[in-house]
């Protein structure tokens, strides 16, 4: 039987069910006061809708998530969140509207709202937080055009992609850049890398002064076509820039840079939580569903040009 054929994604009430199970494992929560245990079923009414018997609010499990006050049924939203984090080079909007029968508009915005869910919050260090050894890959790539630069020889027009790769927790960490120097990058690898892990890079200048930041640096010499010493080198992380790179050519085919944080965050995800590490697309559905707590993404910020990338 085909994964979609599950209830919850044709039954708008068997999806609220889903979702409560996923997020309130102990009953419902208000979202407004906190109280568990001491509500009303007002279902018959309205599908998934409880009230607090203390504040007296009435509430919905999608509440205080980044599909709240959307106008799309829950069980269509569900099937648009198992879509994305099972195609492995994502799915564009277009593809959504047709396959969900909502508007493109709608299906655009909930394509930003799916990936406003994939994002971390508080995050370990890569390569040993926990006072393990572990071996850190450090590079850049160039994705896109940088908003106002006219086009140049190499890389200055291109917008900025530096990816962490921990190749012992197998886990991938990326940010958007404005440029290439030691005092952007060196920042970001020591605020994400822990200090007892190794890093490796190509020999960039802009990690020169790794060194002295952790307990050991490795670089190879991509100029001399030197790319494997042993178990020197960057091809993990130029793995995940394959992936992502044909994701956004040959998927979304155009990116605008105030946009690219939330892309990142999705092909993050996605090989965060792959086959490899034992999470099928189910799994990998339902983790993306327990990421939804605490955001909210309202349309004026993904359509805001003056948001910040964090």
């Amino acid at each position: 039987m085909s994964v979609l054929s599950k209830p919850h994604f044709h039954s708008e009430e068997a999806a609220f069910k889903h979702l409560e199970k996923l997020l309130w494992p102990n009953g419902p929560v208000c979202p407004h006061c906190g109280s568990m245990g001491r509500h009303y079923n007002l279902w018959k009414t309205r599908t998934g809708r409880w009230k607090c018997q203390d504040c007296r609010k009435q509430f919905r499990v999608t509440v205080g998530t980044v599909f709240e006050c959307a106008k799309i049924p829950l069980n269509k939203m569900l099937q648009a969140v198992y879509l994305l984090c099972s195609s492995k080079k994502g799915i564009s909007s277009h593809q959504l509207h047709r396959t969900l029968g909502v508007t493109y508009k709608s299906a655009w915005f909930l394509s930003h709202r799916i990936r406003e869910a994939f994002r971390d919050g508080e995050l370990a260090p890569l390569g040993g937080g926990n006072g393990e050894f572990g071996n850190v890959e450090a590079d850049e790539t160039f994705i896109g055009r940088e908003p106002g630069v006219p086009k140049r020889r190499g890389h200055a027009h291109k917008q900025k992609v530096l990816s962490l790769v921990d190749r012992e927790a197998k886990q991938v960490r990326s940010v958007v850049i404005d440029d290439l120097s030691a005092a952007t990058v060196m920042p970001i690898l020591e605020e994400n890398i822990a200090k007892e892990a190794t890093i490796m890079t190509d020999e960039a200048g802009q990690y020169g002064s790794g060194g002295d930041k952790f307990i050991d640096h490795q670089t190879v010499n991509h100029s001399e076509e030197e790319y494997v010493r042993g178990i020197v080198h960057t091809n993990t992380v130029e793995g995940y820039f394959s992936v992502f790179k044909r994701g956004m050519k040959g998927v979304y085919q155009h990116c605008a840079k105030h946009h690219l944080h939330r892309y990142l965050a999705e092909f993050d995800f996605r090989y965060n939580n792959r086959i490899r590490l034992g999470v099928d697309d189910v799994m990998r559905a339902e983790n993306a569903l327990r990421g939804i707590k605490g955001k909210r993404l309202t349309y004026k910020q993904p359509t805001s040009r003056r948001q910040t990338r964090v």
